[in-house]
């Protein structure tokens, strides 16, 4: 009766041991500099908002967060080399819908964003806008399309990267347009948009993170935006519907993911600075002045919001035809 009792207080006992475990580890962390992944160039969309985040969790946490920038592939290539990092805390890894859109857009990937990553929170979803250079005469929507229809791969267009939101939702466009336009890839929003108000690309379904300021000082011409909704940052600007393609919407997001084994004490504190981070003043007025609304969604909710993109952009891909040999 004795060797019973004796088990069950050990196993008492190693629970015991691994909860204080936990909350010691949980409540040291951070003990060194943290790493957040961005898997594109310097200048782009997920940049715009990993530097300011990770500027409120170093004065949150006591420790640098460092942004680190691995761009390529559309961003699979920094995604690939996160996946493979220890699951220690120290690493975490800032996308956004294009690693949604990759899932079904590259035939083969070094890593699954569902199995190899646990989801934080989305921390910021921003309208794209089909911005023109002022060299073409095109005022609005149906200029631009009838002009493209007219002259089939005569304009180009710039994009992040082979399978970013800014590559399918031209994709998308074009299927529902019927309309041939050629795509020019960059290895981030950055130098696209560089070459973009060099006129060295004709037009870019963008997002405004990184067109905004552009638009405002005049350099870029916007023709609609393709949410459901105006964007207030310019609200004379209108919706793809309202331009006259009714059923087009597409909203880019960019969010924080933690890799696999990491410590669920140390995501669900990252989680909880995030969304003290975006409550702040200071970057609720800078989300704002990106037509940026913040997120702040629990891990259990963004999970189940990135599952559905998968499956949405799935779709995408597979009407446009669309196909990344990698």
């Amino acid at each position: 009766m004795k060797q019973p009792l004796f088990s069950g207080l050990r196993i008492a006992v190693a629970i015991a041991l691994a909860t204080a475990g936990a909350l010691a580890h949980a409540q040291a962390w951070p003990t060194k500099p943290v790493t957040i992944v961005n898997p594109f160039a310097p200048g782009g969309g997920v940049d715009a908002f990993a530097r300011p985040l990770s500027a409120k969790y170093s004065t949150a946490l006591g420790q640098q967060f460092l942004v680190e920038n691995i761009a390529g592939a559309g961003g699979t290539l920094g995604a690939a080399n996160a996946a493979k990092r220890a699951g220690d805390g120290y690493t975490f890894f800032m996308g956004a819908v294009h690693h949604a859109i990759a899932e079904s857009l590259f035939t083969k990937l070094p890593y699954n964003i569902e199995k190899d990553f646990v989801p934080v929170t989305v921390v910021a979803l921003v309208p794209n806008v089909v911005v023109i250079h002022p060299k073409h005469p095109f005022k609005t929507l149906k200029e631009f399309t009838d002009f493209a229809r007219a002259n089939p791969g005569k304009l180009n267009y710039g994009s992040a990267g082979n399978g970013t939101s800014h590559h399918l939702a031209v994709e998308l466009f074009k299927t529902m347009t019927n309309t041939q336009l050629t795509h020019v890839p960059y290895k981030g929003a950055g130098p696209m948009m560089t070459d973009l108000l060099a006129g060295q690309v004709d037009f870019a379904f963008d997002g405004m993170g990184t067109s905004a300021q552009q638009i405002k000082a005049g350099k870029l011409r916007p023709i609609a935006v393709t949410t459901a909704k105006r964007a207030p940052l310019i609200p004379e600007v209108p919706t793809m519907r309202e331009a006259g393609l009714p059923g087009y919407e597409v909203t880019t997001w960019y969010a924080l993911w933690a890799v696999k084994g990491t410590p669920k004490e140390v995501i669900e504190r990252m989680h909880a600075e995030t969304v003290k981070a975006l409550a702040l003043p200071d970057i609720k007025e800078y989300w704002a002045a990106q037509g940026a609304d913040p997120g702040g969604q629990t891990p259990a909710e963004f999970g189940t919001f990135l599952h559905s993109e998968i499956a949405k952009w799935a779709k995408v891909v597979k009407d446009s035809g669309a196909k990344i040999d990698n």
